[in-house]
């Protein structure tokens, strides 16, 4: 499957797609925060992703566009959402 999505991070779109829990491509990508084989976390226009499995790895990431590519066995899609206030850390540090 070809993914391609011209459209810049910052316009506030974003969307994943997933093939077979084995591959996944997403556009609205800010920065990839952290990664290991069973975690990336991934700051979106849509808020904070966590994608969780095994054998987890970042193929591709093009900033100017916001397209993240990630392959391995995904268990999981987590979104921690971001409000107002900020993140749990800016809440109580302030």
């Amino acid at each position: 499957m070809a993914y391609e999505d011209k459209t810049a991070a910052g316009q506030g779109m974003h969307r994943l797609t997933m093939d077979e829990r084995k591959r996944l491509w997403m556009n609205g990508v800010e920065e990839v925060e952290s990664f290991d084989d069973q975690t990336v976390a991934v700051k979106t226009v849509k808020g904070r992703l966590y994608v969780r499995g095994e054998g987890l790895k970042v193929d591709k990431l093009e900033k100017e566009t916001g397209q993240l590519n990630i392959s391995g066995q995904i268990a999981s899609l987590d979104y921690e959402d971001v409000g107002p206030g900020g993140g749990l850390w800016s809440r109580l540090f302030h």
